[in-house]
């Protein structure tokens, strides 16, 4: 949901000696407008929600959150806050119209300074992804390119809403890759690609409203995906289904329905996911208004934490997806925080 952003620093000389700090240690207000900038510029409350790509991916694989895991991890913040910062930097006149209060239009940070740090991110993304091994970079290199693809030549064309699921999807596959099997995880990655497609494909009517079939179709698309989650039989990984063979805790009798450990969970997760995104998808689907379209967007994007936790459980990997669910009212907290609450999650 995009708030209104502090004015246009004009009267700051940019070449002046910063400020020292104060004498109780505070940043000088130079600094804190600075850093703010920077956070309104990578969406910093949004990043949230990427940590459970990976961990999810994980989980589908088979394997298990540790400090390898952080690996992955880091490249998928890296490529994330890279998107995110060129995504302005592509967009930085239409934003000067449109969006006039946000880093670049309003002169906060300099166009050259953003492409620069999107190229380092972008970087360091992929320098990470080869630190978690060869099958991680074999994904965070595509996954990279579709970033870029998409914030300098796809997201004004009907491609835009498939490139944008491609990479989420991409990014869940890149944990399941460093965990060692990428094609265990496809499954996961196309519901949350799904998910992703009909919040971006609602996100290009946030400035201009004015249509009720991208909303609908989201709702729809959310009351498909939390069926899909709850109900849809999974393989386990191998591990897994050694501890639920038959005579063991999680078994069922034979020709029964196949469950996965914390079923209750899922659907629990489930269940929030569905909560999160649905009402305000209906809110602008009966008024689709630019407000109630950007207050859609940023409900379909806090969803993706319960989904990508949902995901997880019925995996089997429980803990993990608790873990995964406490990201999100990490972030709320976060994002309340004085200092970060004029940085759009969109």
């Amino acid at each position: 949901m995009t708030s209104t952003a502090s004015p246009p620093l004009a009267s700051v000389d940019r070449d002046a000696t910063p400020a020292p700090p104060a004498a109780d240690g505070t940043p000088p207000p130079g600094t804190q407008d600075r850093a703010a900038a920077w956070a309104e510029l990578v969406r910093l409350p949004a990043l949230f929600t990427v940590p459970g790509d990976t961990l999810a991916g994980v989980a589908a694989a088979g394997g298990r959150a540790g400090a390898r895991t952080l690996l992955p991890i880091g490249s998928s913040l890296c490529l994330y806050a890279a998107g995110m910062v060129l995504n302005d930097w592509a967009d930085r006149a239409e934003d000067a119209e449109e969006r006039p209060h946000r880093p670049l239009p309003s002169g906060r940070i300099r166009p050259a300074a953003a492409l620069t740090a999107a190229c380092g991110l972008t970087g360091a993304g992929l320098l990470l992804a080869a630190r978690a091994g060869r099958p991680a970079l074999a994904v965070a290199a595509p996954l990279a390119a579709t970033v870029w693809a998409y914030d300098l030549a796809l997201k004004h064309t009907p491609g835009g809403p498939a490139a944008m699921a491609a990479a989420r999807g991409l990014d869940l596959l890149m944990g399941a890759a460093a965990a060692g099997s990428a094609k265990a995880a496809v499954p996961s990655a196309a519901l949350l690609g799904c998910h992703t497609l009909a919040v971006t494909t609602v996100s290009r009517r946030e400035t201009t409203g004015g249509s009720a079939a991208a909303p609908l179709a989201a709702l729809a698309a959310t009351g498909v995906l939390t069926r899909l989650v709850t109900h849809r039989r999974v393989r386990l990984p191998a591990g897994r289904r050694a501890a639920a063979a038959p005579g063991l805790p999680g078994s069922t009798p034979a020709g029964g329905p196949r469950t996965t450990p914390g079923g209750a969970v899922t659907a629990a997760l489930a269940a929030a996911y569905a909560a999160t995104a649905a009402r305000p998808y209906f809110h602008a689907a009966l008024n689709p208004s630019p407000p109630l379209t950007q207050r859609a967007v940023g409900g379909g994007i806090r969803a993706t934490v319960p989904l990508q936790a949902a995901l997880a459980a019925r995996s089997g990997a429980t803990a993990t997806s608790l873990l995964i669910a406490a990201l999100a009212p990490a972030g709320r907290l976060f994002a309340r925080r004085r200092a970060m609450r004029k940085v759009s999650i969109t």
